[in-house]
């Protein structure tokens, strides 16, 4: 019994997968949209990875110029900025990105993980909250963010 409710659980997983393909390769951890038709975004993407934060905000401020209502972007961007050490301009765009769309997972966990450089544990743990009741499996942006929580009090708790 146990092994066909297994069965019947990936078959349910994979149908889903295939029914939401835009899903899986959304941009900006659980965007709304793919990104791979923008070279300008592309680029900023590979900017992301390379960790040249100046760049990829370059990148990515011309992305929002363009589409304004570019959730992903603005997801990236405040990330971008977070990495650079520039909180208010992070939660700026994290506050767009999630005003444009409120489901989206990859902005709620990086506005939380802002929170918690900014010692606002509250508030991390709100997003956490949030992130709790969007993901109906676990989902990496839940995970992530429980992970830098406990973290977060573990050396604060010294």
């Amino acid at each position: 019994m146990k092994s066909h409710a297994h069965f019947l659980f990936l078959n349910i997983a994979l149908g889903l997968t295939l029914l939401c393909p835009g899903a899986i390769l959304a941009d900006g951890g659980g965007g709304s949209r793919t990104q791979t038709g923008d070279p300008t975004f592309v680029q900023a993407n590979m900017a992301i990875q390379e960790q040249n934060w100046d760049r990829a905000v370059e990148l990515l401020k011309k992305v929002v110029e363009r589409d304004g209502t570019n959730a992903d972007a603005h997801n990236l961007l405040g990330f971008s900025e977070r990495k650079r050490g520039n909180l208010e301009a992070a939660f700026r765009h994290y506050d767009r990105a999630l005003a444009l769309d409120p489901k989206h997972r990859g902005a709620h966990e990086y506005a939380g993980e802002a929170f918690l450089l900014s010692d606002n544990l509250a508030k991390a743990e709100e997003h956490l909250a949030r992130l709790d009741k969007l993901c109906f499996f676990p989902c990496e942006e839940y995970t992530d963010l429980q992970q830098a929580i406990a973290a977060y009090k573990q050396t604060h708790s010294q």
